[in-house]
């Protein structure tokens, strides 16, 4: 018993000193909203996620629909709103539209671009027609994490992977440490879009959004990082973090800037 004590008491050290290595950057969620302290200094982009379970029988119109109205619309220059991807759900749940918007300037923009909206008699139109062809429809306000990358339109054909994760409340720190560090195993590919944290809506939601050239392609990927040293360790201790996750793969639209 004495031996077992006195190799756990040795070992001990070592493994705190390997943990505190794998924090890139050591953080006080006390001292500071985890929004300040995750998310990107140099930009005040505000994401907005849609998810719209459409009538099984709608799907076909609902995209005709917002393939029509929402480039009109959206990329008028007074309106300080970009679409940033539009996809439907392959893989994951059915008769899905999924929609990603930025809005440069945060707030006060998602605010400008709201109230314009509602002044907007085909956007009004628009919306009653699109209602009537939903069963429900959820949205969250999204900030984009530091050390992601940003997302920017790019070619295709590629098919999307969205993985949301529900955290324990309280490490939103933790994941961002950990991930920090983790997204260095994941770029070789050009896989990796962007990675979001909930401000408004469901909270404690991460989302990390990739893009692939197909399904095989996406599994050889994945295999691949568990053979660079160092992704295990940070997967080992990244899951009990996780409350719930969930995997879309999706298709974009005509209109997505991601393709």
């Amino acid at each position: 018993l004495m031996c077992r004590a006195l190799v756990s008491s040795a070992s001990r050290p070592r493994e705190e000193s390997w943990l505190k290595s794998l924090f890139v950057r050591k953080v006080d969620p006390r001292k500071d909203a985890h929004s300040n302290l995750l998310a990107k200094r140099e930009t005040s982009s505000l994401y907005k996620l849609q998810i719209h379970n459409v009538k099984p029988e709608c799907l076909d119109a609902y995209n005709k629909l917002c393939q029509e109205v929402l480039p009109k619309i959206h990329e008028e220059k007074h309106y300080p709103c970009a679409l940033v991807g539009t996809w439907n759900t392959w893989y994951g749940e059915q008769d899905q539209a999924v929609h990603l918007w930025r809005y440069e300037g945060g707030y006060p923009a998602l605010n400008e671009v709201m109230s314009k909206l509602r002044q907007n008699e085909e956007f009004t139109e628009f919306r009653k027609a699109r209602g009537n062809m939903l069963l429900s429809r959820k949205n969250q306000l999204l900030l984009e994490f530091s050390f992601w990358n940003e997302p920017v339109p790019r070619e295709g054909p590629n098919i999307y992977e969205l993985r949301s994760y529900q955290l324990r409340p309280g490490t939103m720190i933790e994941w961002g440490n950990y991930w920090a560090r983790a997204i260095r195993f994941r770029q070789d590919s050009n896989e990796a879009v962007g990675g979001f944290f909930s401000q408004i809506g469901q909270l404690y939601m991460v989302h990390h959004l990739w893009a692939y050239k197909d399904l095989q392609t996406r599994e050889d990927i994945r295999n691949a990082a568990w053979h660079k040293p160092g992704w295990d360790e940070l997967v080992y201790y990244t899951v009990p973090l996780i409350q719930e996750m969930e995997s879309r793969i999706m298709i974009p639209l005509k209109i997505s800037p991601l393709q």
